[in-house]
């Protein structure tokens, strides 16, 4: 393979990557230690939760009895997607619509409709 080859396959699978169908769903944050639930949706949840993360590690996440849970143990606090939105044909597809009424089922579900 030559090197024009191989930076043209990196342009393409940059391209790809790029153009990719995002992640959208809903995700959990839960707290073994105290039984807290949070849900949440977010257009692309594994950047979420990513973020979440680095927030908690850098001890300045603005939920702050979260963050006083990550504190006093992070091992008990969990991360987990709960549900991915799959890509639609339809262009017209309202995205945040169908994220938002899947939170409210799992909130409703999970939470009993109320979080903290």
């Amino acid at each position: 393979m030559t090197t024009s080859q191989s930076s043209a396959e990196r342009r393409r699978l940059s391209r790809e990557a790029r153009d990719a169908f995002p992640p959208m769903g809903i995700y959990a944050v839960r707290n073994r230690a105290s039984g807290t639930l949070r849900v949440a949706s977010s257009r692309n949840v594994h950047g979420a939760i990513n973020r979440l993360q680095f927030e908690l590690r850098l001890g300045r996440h603005a939920d702050k009895a979260l963050q006083a849970n990550w504190n006093d143990d992070p091992s008990q606090i969990t991360f987990d997607v709960l549900e991915l939105v799959k890509q639609r044909t339809d262009p017209a597809f309202d995205y945040a619509a169908e994220l938002k009424a899947l939170e409210e089922i799992y909130a409703a579900d999970l939470c009993g409709g109320a979080q903290p």
